[in-house]
Formats: C-alpha cells, sequence, structure tokens
C-alpha cells in the first residue's frame, strides 16, 4: 500500500505535544481562502511512499522526539488516504509511538464506517481544524459545506477520543464575535476537548500563490490586531 506524500517535517513543535516528526499528505478537497500549503491541494502531486517506507523516515528521529512527542499526519487533508493512515499508525502503535491526525474532518461520512472505527482505535490524539461555525460562510472560505466537520467533532467526543480544536482567526472573514461565540456554544457540547487553539492569519503562504501562477484572493489581507486576538481566545476559552 502506498500514500501520496507532499513533505516531512523532522522536528514540528507545533503540531501536537512534544516534538513531533510530522508527515504532510498530498491532496485536499477544500480551498481554504487563507490556506498557505496550496501546492498541498493537488492529488497528482506529491511522491508515493509505503507506509512501510515512512515508517522507517520515523523511526530515524525516535530519540528526539522521545516519550512526550510523537508523529502528526498533516497535509493537505490526510483523511482523503484513511486506509494508509490506519496501515501506518498499526506500525507506529507497534514501536509505541504516540500518533496524532491533523484534519479538517472534511472526509467524515455522516453516519461514520469501520474505517473509523479502525482509525480511532490507532489514533491518540486528533487536532480538528474548524474553518468556521455557519454554514454559509464555511462554503464561502472553503469552497465545502460544515456538516462532515461538526458531525466529525461530535464523532470523536462520543467516542472518548482527546482533540484540540484550532480556528484561524481572519479579519473579516473568521474574526466575528458572534460566530465566535456560536463556536464556544458548539465546542461546549463536546466533552473530549482538551485544548482550543486561536491561530492568527499570516501571509507567509503567499509566495507558494506566485510560484503556481495562481491568484491569492488574500493579497494585502493584514494579520489580526493583538486585541482581536487576546478576544477570541476569551471567547473560545483558548489558552486554558
Amino acid at each position: 500500500m502506498t500514500g501520496k506524500i507532499h513533505s516531512f517535517e523532522s522536528f514540528g513543535t507545533v503540531d501536537g505535544p512534544g516534538i513531533r516528526f510530522v508527515v504532510f499528505m498530498q491532496g485536499c478537497p477544500m480551498r481554504c481562502k487563507y490556506c498557505h500549503n496550496p501546492d498541498t491541494w493537488n492529488f497528482t502531486g506529491g511522491r508515493e511512499k509505503t507506509a512501510e517506507e515512512v515508517a522507517a523516515e520515523v523511526l530515524k528521529y525516535k530519540n528526539y522526539f522521545g516519550e512526550r512527542g510523537g508523529v502528526t499526519v498533516s497535509g493537505g487533508e490526510p483523511l482523503m488516504q484513511i486506509d494508509f493512515l490506519i496501515r501506518l499508525f498499526t506500525i507506529l502503535k507497534s514501536k509505541n509511538i504516540h500518533t496524532c491526525v491533523d484534519t479538517s474532518g472534511i472526509c467524515f461520512p455522516l453516519t461514520g464506517s469501520e474505517k473509523y472505527e479502525k482509525l480511532l482505535s490507532l489514533t491518540d490524539l486528533f487536532l480538528l481544524d474548524i474553518k468556521h461555525i455557519d454554514a454559509a460562510a464555511h462554503i464561502g472560505l472553503t469552497g465545502q459545506k460544515n456538516d462532515a466537520p461538526l458531525a466529525f467533532a461530535k464523532y470523536l467526543s462520543d467516542r472518548k477520543k482527546p482533540m484540540w480544536i484550532r480556528h484561524v482567526l481572519v479579519s473579516g472573514l473568521t474574526d466575528d464575535d458572534g460566530a465566535l461565540m456560536r463556536l464556544r456554544a458548539f465546542l461546549d457540547t463536546l466533552d473530549t476537548v482538551e485544548k482550543v487553539e486561536v491561530l492568527p492569519y499570516h501571509s507567509m503562504g503567499e509566495i507558494k500563490y506566485e510560484k503556481l501562477n495562481s491568484d491569492y484572493c488574500l493579497k494585502g489581507t493584514a494579520p489580526p490586531a493583538r486585541e482581536r486576538i487576546e478576544n477570541a481566545k476569551r471567547i473560545l476559552g483558548a489558552g486554558k
């Protein structure tokens, strides 16, 4: 079995607890306006690698991330390649490595599936990116509905799987007190949220759009002001 891999990061510090080896998968159905990895969208890109090859790469760095760190699979959207994830995590768990998936939940089938049950049994933590709580705004921001991401959050909570919620704060798009309060109300219905992270928008990915000869629709958008970041953290209960 092979997976489409975009790249590796051997010393990640912002993708879960401790030091993480991060596997970036290729392919994503979302088209988030603020995405800083547009080079991961196209599923025809990347390199094909077996789960065994990726696990072997991970094991080279096991001594660096130790017991507190581990492996995070990100993207792109890793759940597009759930069979590969299951195989990879089966190997990693046999080596007592902490496993984490960074996902938008967009690929989740609303009724669940045996594959998802299997993946949950092999995954220690989910980083769930909730783009926008409002249905219409979510479509405008990502090109996709938010039914699956919200259902996935409930699915994880019902099955007692730990999750960290991530929310990117973009002036004029997601920095709205009403929407933030509605998101907080939704999060309060979940039982297994261990942490909420507010991620301020940045334009560091803009150069990638230029390299891809693609228009960057948020060109000129400034990062949110510090007081707006603190406001969002306060509303969402981030940093507790």
